[in-house]
């Protein structure tokens, strides 16, 4: 289902900074590179920007972005058959009379999928309709056997949401802008089968595992503006649907799938012709999907062009989007009541009938009742509870398992959460992404990291040394960080005669830098308190070395 017409859009200011002739060459350069798309998106849409642009340049073209988003149910079984749902099962192992759509088989509702679909509608502030209707959605695929699909486009189960995301913003990226995505509606409907095309024997092979697996339809109103923002908004989706556990949303197996749809217009005129951009799987390439879209769409009607209606692929290998097919109007679908299954009705406290089975009614207060922490709530608790600053509490949710890490570290060590929360960030998380591992596969567990901080809070190491140990802790070779220490005899030195007399030493070999010091340049200073570390392996308390050479070199 296409995304509204109508709402505000909000402009990637740089996006619109280059002249046509620029853009042409951004083109060239762009699509395979992350460093254009980032300067590309890093102003990332400050209204007061906008606002000063449009007065300078009234005529200048601005990008409109909305979203459909289909996220597989988590569930046991299909959404109108008992088959069961499993990623990679044998192609045709998990197929059942209905979903085959043999003569004479008709849909039972799965009342897990419904109850999903509540509570995703609860966590997106939307309004749930008592009475959803589901309708039967007419087009031929070779991978959809009964010819058409059941969902819900009349009445859908819920209507009327918002998607609040958070942005990390700025040229240091320590600004941290909200914004929000209205929610037009969530509906129920079943997926399709999968084509596999065999082009060493020009054939191709139909798995209908997938055929009516429970989907959700989220279609997002055209709010946002460039790649980023989309792709943020998207990995938001994502971490609230893990939560709720509705769904895995696991873009790589295909448990969250997003079609973009874009246009480019004038500020003031009605919304341009948009293209849609089908089947994104991964929330990087959908930034890039959609950032190469716009700047297609702007070089077109720059060069007097018209912009087609009409749905594309995205190439990641090339960064372009390539043209599948012209749009299909609403009127293609044959759009008609399903007449095999009742109105959905669902209830509050108010009106679920006197003596009802619990197991026979969907109790929308007890759904909302249920819902879990969300991860708003997570980052606020992190600001508020600790003390870390928004854009690391950022960072801590949307990495997977991450926020349990700092947690568990936290509760096992002395160190405050901010200094903890660094060593997290700034060294754990970047070796992570270096070897392309999640926080479960951390070779350093939260109880080797608290202890490290543990030694370091207590004076028994310095922070050189620390950081030796934590690349020792990283190889995993089974030692603790106390036995590290022990080892390498890497313990401060707290015998000052003995600081002392390294000092001395220092001092008499590099008589030059001492006449330096004394001529009043204090910085060459830090040279040689480098070198007394370097002759004690940095177990020295820095401020206590610095203090003794000022005394010996004044």
């Amino acid at each position: 289902m296409a995304a509204s017409s109508v709402g505000s859009c909000v402009v990637c200011s740089c996006i619109n900074r280059v002249s046509p002739s620029q853009r042409h060459l951004l083109r060239t350069f762009t699509y395979n590179s992350f460093l254009i798309r980032n300067v590309r998106t890093s102003y990332l849409c400050f209204q007061n920007q906008v606002q000063a642009q449009i007065k300078s340049d009234p005529r200048q073209l601005v990008a409109v972005v909305g979203l459909e988003v289909h996220a597989q149910i988590h569930s046991k079984s299909k959404l109108f058959s008992g088959s069961h749902v499993k990623f990679s099962a044998p192609p045709n192992s998990l197929v059942s009379f209905f979903d085959a759509s043999l003569p004479g088989t008709l849909p039972v509702l799965n009342r897990r999928c419904v109850e999903a679909a509540v509570m995703t509608g609860l966590a997106l502030n939307c309004t749930i309709n008592k009475k959803s209707l589901f309708d039967r959605k007419h087009y031929f695929y070779a991978d959809l056997p009964a010819g058409y699909q059941i969902t819900q486009q009349r009445v859908p189960i819920a209507v009327n949401g918002s998607l609040a995301y958070s942005l990390v913003v700025g040229q240091k990226r320590k600004e941290v802008v909200t914004k929000s995505v209205r929610i037009k509606q969530i509906q129920l409907e079943q997926d399709s089968g999968k084509s596999l095309h065999d082009d060493s024997r020009s054939q191709t092979l139909i798995d209908l595992n997938r055929a009516g697996v429970g989907l959700m339809e989220l279609v997002m109103e055209p709010d946002m503006c460039c790649g980023e923002e989309a792709a943020t908004a998207v990995r938001e989706l994502q971490l609230i649907l893990q939560a709720l556990g509705t769904s895995q949303a696991n873009m790589s197996e295909g448990q969250l799938r997003v079609d973009a749809n874009i246009s480019v217009h004038h500020p003031g005129d009605p919304l341009g012709v948009r293209t849609e951009v089908k089947n994104i799987n991964s929330a990087r390439f959908l930034a890039r999907a959609i950032d190469y879209e716009i700047e297609r769409q702007m070089a077109v009607l720059e060069s007097g062009g018209v912009v087609v209606n009409e749905t594309r692929a995205f190439d990641f290998k090339s960064g372009l989007t390539v043209p599948m097919r012209d749009k299909e109007g609403l009127q293609d679908y044959r759009f008609m009541p399903e007449p095999n299954l009742p109105p959905l009705i669902v209830y509050d406290r108010q009106t679920v009938p006197p003596n009802a089975d619990p197991q026979q009614v969907i109790n929308v207060d007890w759904i909302r009742e249920q819902l879990p922490q969300l991860p708003q709530m997570k980052r606020r608790h992190l600001v508020e509870h600790y003390g870390l600053l928004p854009e690391h509490s950022i960072t801590l949710v949307n990495e997977d398992g991450l926020m349990d890490y700092f947690v568990s570290v936290v509760q096992e060590t002395t160190t405050e959460p901010k200094k903890v929360v660094g060593w997290i960030i700034k060294d754990l998380l970047a070796l992570l992404k270096q070897h392309s591992l999640n926080v479960s596969q951390s070779p350093i567990s939260p109880s080797s990291l608290a202890e490290l901080l543990n030694l370091l809070e207590a004076g028994k190491i310095s922070s050189s040394v620390a950081k030796l140990v934590f690349q020792e802790l990283w190889r995993g070779t089974g030692r603790s960080a106390s036995q590290i220490v022990q080892e390498q005899d890497l313990s401060m030195v707290h015998d000052r005669g003995a600081i002392q007399q390294i000092c001395q030493a220092v001092i008499d070999s590099h008589q030059e830098e001492v006449r330096a010091i004394q001529g009043g340049n204090k910085r060459v200073l830090n040279r040689l308190v480098g070198l007394v570390q370097k002759e004690v392996k940095g177990r020295a308390d820095p401020v206590q070395v610095r203090a003794i050479l000022e005394e010996k070199t004044s």
